[in-house]
């Protein structure tokens, strides 16, 4: 399959975007390279209190069917970190590189 890149835009409820980042950090991170994503960075936007960050797969699977498998995994269970604690918001773009 080709290359997918992600930016996803979270907006954070208030108050929360730095346990957020944290939590990502240690929980999210490791287990999204578990499964062959590779993170191109994350940015915070403390005026917005938006979380910003690049997410890619390129492997066997479409980016779609990966991520799944990831949502569906044990170990994404087992991290009782839902999203929804801390979203208000979400953008999700399917961007590629230009320069």
């Amino acid at each position: 399959m080709a290359r997918t890149t992600q930016l996803r835009t979270y907006t954070i409820r208030e108050g929360l975007l730095e346990e957020w980042a944290a939590k990502w950090r240690e929980l999210v991170v490791p287990l999204r390279l578990e499964f062959g994503f590779e993170i191109g960075g994350a940015w915070l936007d403390h005026e917005r209190s938006q979380f910003v960050w690049l997410i890619s797969y390129d492997g066997p699977e479409s980016f779609e069917e990966r991520n799944k498998q990831y949502w569906a995994s044990p170990k994404r269970a087992a991290m009782n970190l839902d999203p929804a604690d801390y979203l208000v918001a979400r953008d999700v773009r399917v961007v590629e590189q230009f320069y």
